[in-house]
Protein backbone atom coordinates (compact mmCIF):
# COMPACT_ATOMS: atom_id res chain seq x y z
CA UNK A 1 0.00 0.00 0.00
CA UNK A 2 0.93 3.65 -0.25
CA UNK A 3 0.61 6.33 2.42
CA UNK A 4 -2.13 8.94 2.44
CA UNK A 5 -1.11 12.35 1.04
CA UNK A 6 0.97 14.57 3.33
CA UNK A 7 3.10 17.71 3.31
CA UNK A 8 6.82 17.11 3.65
CA UNK A 9 9.37 19.35 5.39
CA UNK A 10 13.10 18.74 5.90
CA UNK A 11 14.38 21.37 8.36
CA UNK A 12 18.10 22.00 8.81
CA UNK A 13 18.01 22.86 12.51
CA UNK A 14 16.18 22.03 15.71
CA UNK A 15 14.71 25.55 15.71
CA UNK A 16 13.17 25.03 12.27
CA UNK A 17 11.77 21.67 13.33
CA UNK A 18 10.25 23.14 16.50
CA UNK A 19 8.62 25.94 14.50
CA UNK A 20 6.97 23.36 12.25
CA UNK A 21 5.73 21.34 15.22
CA UNK A 22 4.37 24.49 16.86
CA UNK A 23 2.55 25.40 13.65
CA UNK A 24 1.05 21.99 12.85
CA UNK A 25 0.62 20.37 16.29
CA UNK A 26 -1.20 17.04 16.28
CA UNK A 27 -1.28 16.97 12.47
CA UNK A 28 2.51 16.56 12.29
CA UNK A 29 4.69 13.49 12.73
CA UNK A 30 8.46 13.51 13.15
CA UNK A 31 10.47 11.29 10.81
CA UNK A 32 13.74 9.96 12.28
CA UNK A 33 14.92 6.58 10.98
CA UNK A 34 11.49 5.73 9.60
CA UNK A 35 11.73 2.04 10.51
CA UNK A 36 8.41 2.16 12.39
CA UNK A 37 6.64 5.25 11.05
CA UNK A 38 6.93 4.52 7.32
CA UNK A 39 5.39 1.01 7.51
CA UNK A 40 2.48 2.30 9.61
CA UNK A 41 1.94 5.09 7.09
CA UNK A 42 2.05 2.62 4.19
CA UNK A 43 -0.66 0.56 5.88
CA UNK A 44 -2.50 3.81 6.70
CA UNK A 45 -2.46 3.04 10.39
CA UNK A 46 -0.89 6.49 10.71
CA UNK A 47 -2.01 9.31 8.43
CA UNK A 48 -0.16 12.49 9.39
CA UNK A 49 -0.98 15.59 7.39
CA UNK A 50 2.60 16.82 7.83
CA UNK A 51 5.91 14.95 7.98
CA UNK A 52 8.89 16.69 9.62
CA UNK A 53 12.08 14.91 8.52
CA UNK A 54 14.99 15.34 10.98
CA UNK A 55 17.67 13.69 8.87
CA UNK A 56 19.27 17.04 7.95
CA UNK A 57 19.46 18.22 11.57
CA UNK A 58 23.13 17.42 12.14
CA UNK A 59 23.18 18.81 15.69
CA UNK A 60 21.17 15.78 16.86
CA UNK A 61 23.80 13.24 15.76
CA UNK A 62 26.30 12.69 18.61
CA UNK A 63 27.56 10.51 21.44
CA UNK A 64 29.26 12.51 24.19
CA UNK A 65 30.41 12.06 27.80
CA UNK A 66 27.81 12.94 30.42
CA UNK A 67 28.83 16.32 31.87
CA UNK A 68 30.68 16.02 35.19
CA UNK A 69 30.12 12.25 35.50
CA UNK A 70 31.02 8.93 33.91
CA UNK A 71 27.74 8.61 32.04
CA UNK A 72 26.98 9.25 28.39
CA UNK A 73 24.65 11.49 26.38
CA UNK A 74 23.24 10.42 23.03
CA UNK A 75 21.66 12.73 20.48
CA UNK A 76 18.20 11.71 19.34
CA UNK A 77 19.18 11.18 15.69
CA UNK A 78 22.22 9.01 16.41
CA UNK A 79 21.91 5.78 14.45
CA UNK A 80 21.48 2.64 16.49
CA UNK A 81 24.48 1.08 14.72
CA UNK A 82 26.66 3.98 15.89
CA UNK A 83 25.53 3.38 19.46
CA UNK A 84 26.12 -0.35 19.07
CA UNK A 85 29.75 0.12 18.00
CA UNK A 86 30.61 3.11 20.24
CA UNK A 87 33.51 2.47 22.61
CA UNK A 88 32.25 5.30 24.83
CA UNK A 89 28.85 3.63 25.20
CA UNK A 90 30.48 0.25 25.84
CA UNK A 91 32.62 1.82 28.59
CA UNK A 92 30.00 4.03 30.24
CA UNK A 93 26.67 2.31 29.49
CA UNK A 94 27.54 -1.34 28.89
CA UNK A 95 23.95 -2.52 29.36
CA UNK A 96 23.03 -0.49 26.26
CA UNK A 97 25.80 -2.16 24.28
CA UNK A 98 24.65 -5.58 25.48
CA UNK A 99 21.08 -4.93 24.29
CA UNK A 100 21.88 -3.41 20.88
CA UNK A 101 22.50 -6.63 18.90
CA UNK A 102 19.04 -7.86 19.89
CA UNK A 103 17.35 -5.01 17.98
CA UNK A 104 15.94 -6.34 14.70
CA UNK A 105 18.67 -6.81 12.07
CA UNK A 106 21.89 -4.98 11.28
CA UNK A 107 20.33 -3.22 8.27
CA UNK A 108 17.55 -1.85 10.49
CA UNK A 109 20.06 -0.60 13.06
CA UNK A 110 21.99 1.28 10.36
CA UNK A 111 18.89 3.39 9.71
CA UNK A 112 16.99 3.35 12.99
CA UNK A 113 17.76 6.07 15.52
CA UNK A 114 18.28 5.97 19.27
CA UNK A 115 15.83 8.79 19.97
CA UNK A 116 13.32 7.62 17.39
CA UNK A 117 12.97 4.31 19.19
CA UNK A 118 12.42 6.12 22.49
CA UNK A 119 9.83 8.51 21.06
CA UNK A 120 7.95 5.66 19.35
CA UNK A 121 7.47 4.07 22.80
CA UNK A 122 6.85 0.52 21.62
CA UNK A 123 6.70 -1.75 24.70
CA UNK A 124 8.14 -4.55 22.54
CA UNK A 125 11.31 -2.52 21.85
CA UNK A 126 14.56 -3.06 23.70
CA UNK A 127 15.83 0.51 24.10
CA UNK A 128 12.96 1.97 26.16
CA UNK A 129 13.32 -0.99 28.52
CA UNK A 130 17.04 -0.38 28.92
CA UNK A 131 16.48 3.36 29.40
CA UNK A 132 14.16 2.72 32.35
CA UNK A 133 16.51 0.13 33.83
CA UNK A 134 19.37 2.68 33.72
CA UNK A 135 17.27 5.62 34.98
CA UNK A 136 17.96 7.59 31.81
CA UNK A 137 16.66 11.13 31.42
CA UNK A 138 15.05 12.54 28.29
CA UNK A 139 15.65 16.12 27.16
CA UNK A 140 12.73 17.51 25.19
CA UNK A 141 12.40 20.96 23.63
CA UNK A 142 9.78 23.26 22.21
CA UNK A 143 9.92 26.90 21.19
CA UNK A 144 9.53 28.01 24.80
CA UNK A 145 12.51 26.09 26.14
CA UNK A 146 13.55 22.64 27.30
CA UNK A 147 12.72 20.23 30.10
CA UNK A 148 14.05 16.92 31.40
CA UNK A 149 11.74 13.94 31.84
CA UNK A 150 12.88 10.86 33.81
CA UNK A 151 12.49 7.74 31.70
CA UNK A 152 10.08 6.20 34.21
CA UNK A 153 7.76 9.17 33.60
CA UNK A 154 8.44 9.47 29.88
CA UNK A 155 6.77 6.23 28.72
CA UNK A 156 3.07 6.39 29.56
CA UNK A 157 1.39 3.58 27.62
CA UNK A 158 1.37 1.88 24.22
CA UNK A 159 3.08 4.25 21.73
CA UNK A 160 2.44 7.15 24.11
CA UNK A 161 4.97 9.40 25.85
CA UNK A 162 4.82 12.43 28.12
CA UNK A 163 5.82 14.78 25.28
CA UNK A 164 3.39 17.41 24.04
CA UNK A 165 2.65 17.77 20.29
CA UNK A 166 4.99 20.76 19.97
CA UNK A 167 7.87 19.03 21.78
CA UNK A 168 10.82 17.19 20.30
CA UNK A 169 13.08 14.63 21.97
CA UNK A 170 16.62 15.92 21.44
CA UNK A 171 18.83 13.93 23.83
CA UNK A 172 18.96 10.87 26.07
CA UNK A 173 21.27 11.16 29.10
CA UNK A 174 22.37 7.93 30.76
CA UNK A 175 23.94 8.28 34.22
CA UNK A 176 26.77 5.98 35.31
CA UNK A 177 26.08 2.75 37.16
CA UNK A 178 26.87 2.88 40.89
CA UNK A 179 29.90 0.96 42.20
CA UNK A 180 29.39 -2.78 42.77
CA UNK A 181 26.63 -2.94 40.17
CA UNK A 182 26.10 -5.84 37.81
CA UNK A 183 23.85 -5.85 34.78
CA UNK A 184 22.26 -8.22 32.31
CA UNK A 185 20.05 -8.14 29.23
CA UNK A 186 18.26 -11.25 28.00
CA UNK A 187 15.34 -11.94 25.70
CA UNK A 188 13.54 -14.78 23.94
CA UNK A 189 12.38 -14.35 20.35
CA UNK A 190 11.00 -16.91 17.91
CA UNK A 191 13.74 -16.05 15.40
CA UNK A 192 16.74 -13.76 15.43
CA UNK A 193 15.55 -10.27 14.55
CA UNK A 194 11.94 -10.85 15.58
CA UNK A 195 10.31 -8.84 18.32
CA UNK A 196 10.99 -10.44 21.69
CA UNK A 197 8.28 -12.55 23.25
CA UNK A 198 9.75 -11.38 26.55
CA UNK A 199 12.99 -9.64 27.46
CA UNK A 200 14.47 -8.23 30.64
CA UNK A 201 17.01 -5.54 31.49
CA UNK A 202 18.45 -6.08 34.96
CA UNK A 203 20.74 -4.16 37.28
CA UNK A 204 21.84 -5.21 40.77
CA UNK A 205 23.77 -3.01 43.21
CA UNK A 206 25.32 -4.67 46.26
CA UNK A 207 26.47 -3.14 49.54
CA UNK A 208 29.70 -4.01 51.38
CA UNK A 209 28.02 -7.09 52.89
CA UNK A 210 27.04 -8.38 49.43
CA UNK A 211 23.41 -7.63 50.20
CA UNK A 212 21.14 -6.12 47.58
CA UNK A 213 21.11 -2.34 47.91
CA UNK A 214 18.97 -1.87 44.80
CA UNK A 215 17.72 -4.05 41.96
CA UNK A 216 15.91 -3.09 38.80
CA UNK A 217 13.95 -5.46 36.58
CA UNK A 218 12.39 -3.91 33.48
CA UNK A 219 10.68 -6.08 30.87
CA UNK A 220 10.31 -6.00 27.11
CA UNK A 221 6.67 -6.82 26.33
CA UNK A 222 5.86 -7.03 30.03
CA UNK A 223 2.99 -4.54 29.75
CA UNK A 224 1.92 -1.49 27.75
CA UNK A 225 5.08 0.43 28.74
CA UNK A 226 8.42 -0.33 30.45
CA UNK A 227 8.51 -0.09 34.25
CA UNK A 228 10.55 -1.38 37.15
CA UNK A 229 9.08 -4.53 38.72
CA UNK A 230 8.42 -3.09 42.15
CA UNK A 231 7.07 -6.20 43.88
CA UNK A 232 9.94 -8.41 42.77
CA UNK A 233 12.72 -5.90 43.43
CA UNK A 234 11.19 -5.00 46.78
CA UNK A 235 11.70 -8.59 47.92
CA UNK A 236 15.41 -8.37 47.14
CA UNK A 237 16.28 -5.13 48.93
CA UNK A 238 18.53 -5.81 51.92
CA UNK A 239 18.80 -9.51 51.11
CA UNK A 240 21.69 -11.69 50.07
CA UNK A 241 21.00 -12.81 46.53
CA UNK A 242 20.79 -16.51 47.22
CA UNK A 243 19.17 -18.90 44.79
CA UNK A 244 16.05 -18.95 47.01
CA UNK A 245 15.81 -15.14 47.05
CA UNK A 246 16.25 -14.98 43.29
CA UNK A 247 13.64 -17.68 42.75
CA UNK A 248 11.15 -15.83 44.95
CA UNK A 249 11.73 -12.61 43.01
CA UNK A 250 11.30 -14.42 39.69
CA UNK A 251 8.01 -15.95 40.80
CA UNK A 252 6.76 -12.61 42.12
CA UNK A 253 7.67 -10.77 38.91
CA UNK A 254 5.81 -13.32 36.81
CA UNK A 255 2.75 -13.41 39.05
CA UNK A 256 2.41 -9.79 40.18
CA UNK A 257 4.47 -7.29 38.20
CA UNK A 258 4.02 -8.00 34.52
CA UNK A 259 0.89 -7.88 32.38
CA UNK A 260 2.06 -9.48 29.13
CA UNK A 261 -0.20 -9.66 26.07
CA UNK A 262 -1.67 -12.69 24.36
CA UNK A 263 -1.26 -12.67 20.58
CA UNK A 264 -0.63 -15.03 17.67
CA UNK A 265 2.95 -15.58 18.81
CA UNK A 266 2.44 -16.55 22.45
CA UNK A 267 -0.10 -16.58 25.25
CA UNK A 268 0.16 -14.40 28.33
CA UNK A 269 0.70 -17.53 30.43
CA UNK A 270 3.66 -18.60 28.32
CA UNK A 271 5.12 -15.12 28.53
CA UNK A 272 4.79 -15.22 32.33
CA UNK A 273 6.73 -18.48 32.27
CA UNK A 274 9.46 -16.74 30.24
CA UNK A 275 9.49 -13.86 32.72
CA UNK A 276 10.20 -16.32 35.52
CA UNK A 277 12.99 -18.07 33.61
CA UNK A 278 14.69 -14.91 32.32
CA UNK A 279 14.41 -13.13 35.67
CA UNK A 280 16.13 -16.02 37.42
CA UNK A 281 18.92 -16.13 34.85
CA UNK A 282 19.47 -12.40 34.56
CA UNK A 283 19.46 -11.78 38.31
CA UNK A 284 21.99 -14.57 38.77
CA UNK A 285 24.23 -13.13 36.06
CA UNK A 286 23.98 -9.56 37.36
CA UNK A 287 24.62 -10.61 40.95
CA UNK A 288 27.72 -12.62 39.97
CA UNK A 289 29.01 -9.67 37.98
CA UNK A 290 28.44 -7.29 40.90
CA UNK A 291 30.54 -9.50 43.17
CA UNK A 292 33.26 -9.91 40.57
CA UNK A 293 32.40 -13.51 39.78
CA UNK A 294 30.91 -12.89 36.36
CA UNK A 295 32.63 -12.55 33.00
Amino acid sequence: MKPAPFEYFAPNSVEEALALLAEHGYEAKVLAGGQSLIPTMNFRLAQPAVLVDLNRVSELFYIDPYPKSDGVTIGAMTRESQVEHSSLVAERAPLVSEAMPHIAHEQIRHRGTFGGCMAHADPAAELPTVAVALKANMKVRNQSGERWIPSEEFFLSLFTTAMMPDELLVEVAIPPLPPRTGYSFMEVARRHGDYALIGVATTVTLNSKNECEEARLVYVNGGDHPFNAQAATGLLKGQALTSDAIEAAAETAAAQDVEPPTDIHASADYRRHLVKVLTRRSLTQAAQQATGQGD
